[in-house]
């Protein structure tokens, strides 16, 4: 069995390991990376750390310290009621603007799952409240964070757009953010529709004031034609929808420096090309320093796990690298003879394996495995890359996925195994179909 081949089986054991044992597979892939490289490969530990992400390891612990401060002291609480009262509480605009809200998490630089984290038991507690179908809630706030997650200053663009750099492919930052978004968009459209969403109108609105006056035109108490309210016991009357006041926040000098600061960041990343992960570490020292006591557990609170994925999965990669495996394999895929077949295929595997696994773990590996078929110049890199990028990520409102889990956890008083099965019918359905729309869309045509 040649060296190439048997990395190739340790990857795909280090993927099996972590879906079925739930084992970090970042720390699957260092213990990957030691043994092959130091057996197979026989490299030493400066090669064996070449690979090391160094760059994508400070953007990640950056940006997650700030969050995490962001979240501490309240500041995230205020973002999401704020968007709440800017849609004067209808109802039916609440799921969008939970789409919307966990986008612009994602977007300004929160790893999806910290964004779902976030936002899901907020808006699973709506959902409840209101009449809305958990799934339709769950899947919006999923979609809404994968719709945001590949901005240039995101967690994921980091990281693809980093991957492309290295690895000198074509890359064009603002089509991949767009490519994820608008696929993300349409996906929520149709499922706010096949859900119940268009029903939803017939709600009064949320009181946002905490005065009883929710702006619809019923009196407070009174039920509303078309409503989606619960049935009282023994009875055939309709109970409408609960109208408690939104727990309101207020702008604290705190948290004003924190919007400050994330602002800041945007504008420094966008606006002066400096880098994400030191400026966002900069901005989180500041407001440690200014307010210690909302900021004592945010080092704690940094995704650790996800950093010990991202890095150990790059590393093993860069191992792949150093063997010649990526070339080998890359060979191999392009050896179909069937470019377009290939390109259909990497997409598949990219979504079937993330829906079990880590979305940002099957990026890492998947891409550079495709830069010698993309070298061949029959399929456009920008169109692959991005197809895979969403292929990867899409999915994650499977139930079995770190954001999928979440919104599962997220949901009260629901029956939780049928609510599972909704959420893996749905997932294995987004696999199904996702995979092949934007090869379709994306690859097909040839972009980049």
């Amino acid at each position: 069995m040649s060296p190439e081949l048997i990395s190739i089986l340790v990857l795909v054991v280090v993927f099996v390991i972590a879906t079925t044992r739930s084992i970090n597979m970042g720390a699957l892939a260092f213990a990957a990376a030691f043994g092959v490289g130091t057996l197979v490969a026989d490299l030493d530990a400066d090669g064996i750390f070449a690979g090391f992400p160094g760059d994508l390891f400070v953007v990640l612990v950056g940006v997650t310290y700030l969050f995490a401060i962001a979240r501490a002291n309240g500041t995230t609480d205020w973002l999401v009621h704020a968007c709440v009262r800017l849609v004067r509480g209808r109802v039916a605009l609440i799921p969008w603007v939970m789409f919307a809200l966990t986008g612009a998490l994602t977007a300004i630089g929160a790893v999806s799952p910290a964004a779902v984290a976030i936002v899901a038991p907020i808006a699973l507690s709506f959902a409840a409240r209101y009449g809305i179908s958990p799934l339709l809630m769950g899947a919006m706030v999923v979609h809404g964070a994968q719709g945001g997650g590949f901005s240039p200053i995101s967690i994921y663009g980091s990281i693809v757009n980093g991957i492309v750099e290295r690895e000198k492919l074509p890359g064009n930052e603002i089509a991949l953010f767009l490519a994820s978004l608008i696929v993300n968009v349409v996906i929520a459209a149709v499922v706010f529709v096949l859900f119940g969403g268009l029903k939803l109108w017939a709600q009064r609105a949320v009181d946002t004031k905490g005065d009883g006056d929710t702006g619809g035109t019923g009196a407070p108490g009174e039920p509303l034609s078309g409503g989606t309210g619960t049935h009282e016991p023994g009875t055939t009357a309709t109970r409408p929808a609960p109208t408690t006041p939104l727990a309101t926040t207020r702008l604290t000098p705190a948290r004003t420096a924190t919007l400050l600061s994330l602002a800041a960041l945007v504008v420094a990343v966008l606006a002066f090309d400096l880098d994400a992960g030191l400026t966002a570490i900069t901005l989180a020292v500041l407001l440690s320093t200014a307010w210690p006591d909302d900021s004592r557990k945010a080092v704690g609170e940094i995704a650790w796990p996800t950093v010990l994925l991202i890095c150990g999965v790059l590393t093993y990669v860069g191992v792949l690298d150093e063997m010649g495996t990526i070339t080998w394999a890359g060979e191999g895929v392009g050896g179909i003879g069937v470019p377009l077949l290939a390109a259909v295929l990497l997409c598949y595997i990219g979504a079937i394996v993330s829906a079990f696994a880590s979305s940002v773990g099957i990026m890492g590996a998947l891409i550079p495995l495709a830069v010698p078929f993309l070298a061949q110049g029959e399929i456009g890199a920008v169109g692959m890359v991005a197809a895979l990028a969403v292929s990867a990520t899409v999915v994650d409102v499977s139930p079995f996925s770190t954001n999928g889990a979440l919104v599962l956890a997220a949901a009260p008083d629901v029956d939780r195994e049928r609510f599972f099965r909704q959420l893996m019918v749905y997932g294995g359905i987004v696999v199904a179909v996702v995979p092949a729309v934007v090869w379709l869309v994306m690859v097909v045509p040839g972009w980049g």
